[in-house]
């Protein structure tokens, strides 16, 4: 058994909690003691495993700022994580001690808990380098961040270990940080499957015995498209909401009225960008009048995701270079084609005119699959069989618990198994 402490800024809904919150469920399964350390933690605002008590989570340095007078966002966060690996490396009671901090999104943790007195070993998941996440600007704002981008590079080499979430990530992080040795492994995301079967059989049994519209705006007989992710900008809604304008220009009347467009994105009101790009998106929906075929929902639960994958008819997925990806393994696992860009992770998961379509970011290719869809049944049916498969033969999450608790393993192998904190 090892004691695994995951130290995670923010412990909300995203790609990025989600991916760690299955690799503790993943350590927990394989017989580890694994707990939580993060700088904010809102139980209504998470994923349920970090608050049904699945999981012990300690939050420290909550109070300090996350911006000052509406920028240094990037600062902020440095700062609050360097306060929690403080927190573990010199103040946690020696009861809570662990053998290996798994630590993601923020690196300049790392230095600070190799300097821990009991020296757990540090394992870093790169989703992507942060610096390339900051919006270019002009030169007052690449003299800020020029100090963060080489804490980022050199803090990351002083990882025992590092990962990242796909091979188009590995290939951006060594185009990024040159001055690296370090060949970090890939470790591709996973579903916990065990639920997703739980609440499908849930929602079966539902289904038969309820006559229950999936939403009030949304008729029994719609024809959903199904659009998750965050409300930020760079996660490209637009695309969805002019790619149906289009749909609705290709389609016969009484065809388009059947059909239906709910995003369904994770919503912060501390985040400003969320605040306001929801509102762009209400703007944008009633620009090109489709008020009646659009439904926006905030931050679903797990179950309400659930709910809308079991009853949607195809997922979209519409960023652009993302860096993996989990949504598309989650429509695919719900034997849903996925229409996605022809960049970044999608491209490792979403196989073209086999298991969804990969389509250029542009209305016309991807409302062209959105009309495809709509139109053949059949092939609609086998695409999801298909993504179904490719879940279970690639992305299970048996593989992924098992190569992550070989790396733990092989972490303390390294070291020495008698220097672990008894």
């Amino acid at each position: 058994m090892v004691r695994v402490l995951f130290l995670h800024p923010d412990l909300g809904i995203g790609g990025a909690e989600r991916l760690v919150v299955d690799a503790a469920l993943a350590l927990k399964e394989r017989g580890h003691e694994v707990s939580f350390l993060t700088n904010h933690h809102d139980s209504t605002h998470c994923f349920k495993e970090t608050a049904d008590g699945s999981f012990p989570v300690h939050v420290v340095g909550d109070w300090l700022p996350r911006q000052l007078f509406g920028r240094f966002y990037a600062f902020c966060a440095y700062v609050r994580m360097l306060y929690a690996a403080f927190y573990a490396s010199f103040f946690m009671p020696r009861r809570q001690l662990v053998d290996v901090v798994v630590c993601d999104l923020i690196s300049v943790c790392v230095p600070v808990l190799r300097l821990a007195r009991h020296r757990p070993r540090v394992l870093f998941y790169c989703h992507f380098p942060d610096q390339l996440l900051s919006a270019q600007a002009g030169l007052l704002k690449r003299l800020y961040r020029a100090p963060i981008n080489w804490l980022e590079e050199h803090t990351i080499g002083q990882a025992d270990k590092v990962l990242v979430n796909s091979k188009f990530t590995l290939r951006v992080f060594q185009d990024t940080f040159r001055r690296l040795s370090t060949v970090p492994d890939v470790l591709y995301p996973s579903l916990h499957t065990q639920y997703f079967d739980q609440m499908e059989h849930k929602l079966e049994q539902r289904s038969v015995l309820l006559e229950e519209p999936i939403h009030a705006r949304v008729p029994r007989n719609s024809f959903i498209y199904l659009d998750i992710n965050r409300y930020e900008r760079k996660k490209n809604h637009a695309l969805a909401l002019h790619s149906l304008r289009l749909l609705g220009n290709m389609l016969p009347t009484m065809d388009f009225k059947r059909c239906r467009l709910i995003i369904a994105g994770g919503y912060d009101t501390r985040c400003t960008e969320n605040v306001e790009h929801f509102a762009e998106l209400e703007q944008l929906t009633a620009k090109l009048e489709l008020q009646d075929h659009v439904v926006l929902l905030r931050s679903p639960t797990d179950e309400e995701k659930c709910r809308l994958l079991y009853f949607a008819h195809c997922l979209l997925y519409t960023p652009e270079n993302e860096h993996f990806g989990i949504v598309p393994l989650e429509g695919m696992y719900f034997c849903k084609p996925v229409v996605a860009l022809n960049s970044g992770g999608p491209t490792e998961t979403v196989v073209h005119t086999s298991t969804g379509f990969l389509c250029e970011n542009q209305e016309k290719s991807f409302g062209g699959a959105m009309y495809q869809l709509f139109r053949d049944e059949a092939l609609r049916l086998k695409m999801g069989e298909q993504g179904h498969k490719r879940v279970q033969q690639k992305f299970s999450f048996e593989a992924f618990a098992d190569r992550l608790n070989q790396i733990v393993e092989e972490l303390l192998a390294a070291e020495g198994g008698d220097k672990k904190f008894q």
